[in-house]
């Protein structure tokens, strides 16, 4: 199971305790990283990641977002558009005189 559907599956006052769990590690992993004692900084991001995904995730609550609501809704039904052709200015045209 992926790190966002554990996250989905949190409530939403789990995952804001998660958010400022998250943030304190996050500063206590910039403090070691400035002394020096930070042993792995891929944590750093991986950190990072997480949050934003808590993020996400409660703004989508918020906004109730379904995440795959269906095939239907995502079919494009506009016809594409031709792209214009742009004028070329007689000089760079390339033209002599």
């Amino acid at each position: 199971m992926s790190k966002a559907q554990q996250f989905h599956d949190m409530t939403s006052q789990e995952l804001r305790q998660k958010h400022l769990d998250l943030k304190n590690e996050l500063f206590n992993l910039r403090f070691q990283q400035t002394t020096g004692q930070l042993k792995n900084p891929l944590l750093l991001r991986t950190v990072r990641k997480d949050i934003a995904r808590i993020i996400t995730i409660l703004n989508e609550r918020e906004l109730n977002i379904q995440k795959n609501p269906g095939k239907a809704a995502s079919k494009k039904t506009a016809k594409p558009v031709a792209p214009v052709a742009k004028a070329i200015p007689a000089k760079a045209a390339g033209g002599k005189k």
